[in-house]
């Protein structure tokens, strides 16, 4: 048997039981399911978002998403990362307490 490819998977099986669940609407007849935001599109950007969030890196994100190039993985889903400015925040404030300095800010530490 051949396995579906994903336009196949996404049109008789993903939308399907997004609408069965109450998630998008079912289409009148003869009419299309919801928009592209809904099918399995949005199930790589949430992958893809999950992982970005929890510090994966860019260039295995590219590998895990198949994309030939990081580049094209950074550009498509750079806008992911919204709180990597408070994990940079948190990994200096844990290398300051890690080195004993727990009082200093970035206004008071002093370059050794």
């Amino acid at each position: 048997m051949q396995e579906p490819d994903r336009v196949d998977l996404n049109a008789r099986t993903w939308r399907p039981a997004l609408a069965s669940g109450g998630v998008i609407p079912v289409p009148e007849k003869g009419q299309r399911y919801a928009a592209r935001e809904h099918g399995m599109h949005a199930l790589r950007h949430f992958y893809a978002s999950v992982l970005l969030d929890a510090g994966e890196n860019i260039k295995a994100l590219s590998l895990y998403l198949g994309h030939s190039n990081p580049g094209f993985t950074l550009r498509v889903y750079t806008h992911l990362t919204p709180s990597s400015e408070a994990r940079a925040r948190k990994a200096i404030s844990a290398m300051h307490r890690a080195a004993g300095h727990v009082h200093d800010t970035p206004r008071t530490t002093q370059v050794a």
